[in-house]
């Protein structure tokens, strides 16, 4: 059904989440340590890394940026630490969604659900703008900016596929959230405005005069006007 790679400090924690999500058909990897679960990453095909920022060798965060360097594969961080600064911080190095301690197993095996259903429902599509100069490819999960491929997270292809593929419709940022995840995802406004800060910096020209993905003052987010 997919691979998941635990890499948390807390053994108790790793096994409880492991035996429900192994209910769930899932196939489960447990690391305690940062640097044996970036070694476990590059041995196997994993389609989620649940991560937890406090491990014992190297920051969470150094972990998800080395996976990030390598791989799109979606990335559930969680901590104790839940200010919405750490929260940014999480978003803006690559995270897909960020979990604050404690946290029930059942809501994360809900969100591991929802995602593998969105995974699961894809469909193969290509989308192209400005004369191919944008080409945006569903089903292989893969941008090209004139040719050269871009890579962008999990949620951030979400999110651009969903505006490029209603082009000209205003979007609000809930609006956004329930279209390109669904009801399960527990998003809020700031962590829309840091994916779409991302996307620019990976797609346009200029990010601070973007001809994509533009914004509408007071409302949200919309795809590009004459491209």
């Amino acid at each position: 059904m997919g691979n998941i790679l635990i890499i948390e400090d807390e053994e108790k924690v790793a096994a409880v989440l492991k035996a429900y999500l192994e209910k769930e058909g899932y196939k489960v990897w447990c690391t305690t340590k940062g640097l044996q679960g970036l070694e476990l990453f590059k041995k196997e095909d994993f389609n989620l890394v649940i991560l937890d920022l406090m491990l014992p060798d190297i920051d969470g965060e150094e972990v998800c940026k080395r996976i990030r360097n390598i791989s799109d594969v979606y990335i559930f961080m969680f901590t104790a630490k839940g200010d919405l600064s750490n929260r940014i911080e999480g978003l803006e190095i690559g995270a897909d969604e960020y979990l604050v301690k404690p946290f029930s197993p059942r809501e994360l095996t809900v969100r591991v659900n929802a995602l593998f259903r969105r995974i699961k429902g894809e469909s193969s599509s290509m989308l192209s703008f400005d004369n191919d100069n944008l080409q945006i490819f569903k089903e292989e999960r893969i941008v090209k900016v004139k040719g050269e491929e871009v890579y962008l997270t999990p949620n951030e292809f979400a999110i651009l596929y969903t505006l490029a593929l209603n082009k000209g419709k205003v979007f609000t940022r809930e609006m956004l959230i329930e279209g390109a995840f669904d009801m399960d995802f527990e998003g809020f406004d700031r962590t829309i405005d840091v994916h779409i800060k991302n996307i620019r910096k990976k797609i346009e020209e200029d990010s601070k005069n973007p001809k994509y993905i533009l914004t509408v003052t007071r409302v949200g987010y919309k795809f590009g006007g004459d491209i």
